[in-house]
């Protein structure tokens, strides 16, 4: 066995949270980009996002990740702030931007689509390219997409029902739905050239479109490359050497450590497992990986994004591919029954998740301590 295939598979974790204040309305977050490292601002203003390096093995990220949700989450208190691990606002009608060059570039290539975008906060889970495996990494979270179901945190948008993963859609079907190969699931590629090919087609496809937009040919290139360019939610990213899933929602610390758990186990697995792509139903065993038909998966993830777990299939399928499906509790599947939901609604919504949020990273907290 070669020596990278005993090395540890380095993982980390992007997650963004809503702001708000005391009374559930969202806000700027004042004095919280510095609060620890890896915090960033998003490119809407009530949106925060918190960043992990690179780490070796669940139980550090882990401990990373709450360490730092904790630093904001004690900023956040000393200014009666809070952060909500809600994939959508619920009801807020308007979500300002910050002012870019880059964001006023898709406002120009979307159009009003692009309002979509604003309400959406996510996950993204990036794990280490394994050298000879990369592809059939690739492939593998092509296959596990539909996992989002394990996550799904919120059906809402500006009030109403949209889907059980509101998020996704509003994505894939709704802001996108002009560029749909800029935003929707891309099927399994042979090599790493076949990405490649697809990849400066859709910049080729975005730059001309911003183009017959009227954007200078000079901004477009400024503010985006060829994998900037696209949302598509898995990509192979060369720039940070890994392959990143960006479907899941917003969601509690814990559940997304744990999702990036598996998805490191499975990098992990094909490393010496058979890797093969047949069938509808698709599975995971000591000795194989069997992914199924790429039309199957897309079949698998519209039902997690309309039904989530209320998906036999879907959570089925799941638990063939290896994911503890019921360790997770998606709050979507509590809530969706709501609608429509009025602004004191959606800001008790808030108020309530934010409370969930800050338990369990203050339980956890708590727990190391003894």
């Amino acid at each position: 066995m070669s020596g990278h295939e005993t090395e540890p598979i380095r993982r980390s974790i992007e997650v963004e949270y809503w702001v708000i204040d005391e009374a559930g309305r969202l806000v700027e977050p004042e004095g919280l980009v510095s609060a620890a490292p890896g915090v960033e601002r998003e490119f809407v203003e009530p949106l925060l996002e918190i960043k992990t390096t690179p780490c070796e093995t669940t139980a550090t990220l882990r401990a990373e990740l709450f360490e730092r949700v904790e630093a904001v989450l004690d900023r956040a208190e000393e200014r009666s702030l809070g952060l909500v691990p809600l994939s959508t606002p619920v009801g807020d009608a308007e979500i300002a931007e910050l002012p870019s060059d880059r964001t006023r570039v898709q406002n120009r290539v979307l159009g009003g689509d692009f309002e979509h975008v604003r309400h959406c906060a996510g996950t993204h889970v990036h794990v280490e390219q394994q050298p000879g495996h990369a592809v059939d990494q690739l492939n593998a979270f092509v296959a596990l997409d539909p996992a989002l179901a394990l996550v799904n945190s919120s059906p809402y948008y500006r009030g109403r029902r949209l889907a059980v993963g509101a998020r996704s859609k509003l994505y894939r079907w709704m802001a996108y739905d002009g560029l749909a190969h800029q935003g929707r699931l891309w099927s399994y590629v042979d090599d790493r050239e076949e990405w490649d090919q697809r990849l400066d087609r859709r910049y080729e496809e975005f730059v001309a479109a911003a183009l017959d937009a009227g954007v200078d040919r000079r901004t477009v290139l400024a503010n985006f490359d060829p994998e900037s360019a696209v949302w598509t939610p898995v990509q192979l990213r060369e720039a940070f050497g890994t392959v990143e899933w960006r479907s899941p929602d917003a969601a509690l610390p814990g559940q997304v450590v744990d999702l990036a758990d598996r998805l490191a186990a499975v990098t992990g697995h094909l490393r010496d497992a058979e890797v093969r792509i047949e069938g509808g139903a698709g599975g995971i065993t000591d000795d194989e990986v069997v992914l199924p038909e790429f039309d199957a998966v897309i079949g698998y993830v519209n039902a997690a994004i309309r039904e989530g777990l209320g998906s036999e299939a879907v959570r089925s399928y799941l638990d063939r591919m290896g994911f503890d499906v019921g360790a997770f509790s998606p709050v979507a599947e509590t809530i969706h029954k709501r609608a429509p939901v009025d602004r004191s609604q959606a800001r008790e919504l808030r108020l309530a998740h934010a409370d969930r949020l800050a338990r369990e990273v203050r339980q956890t907290a708590s727990v190391e301590l003894q």
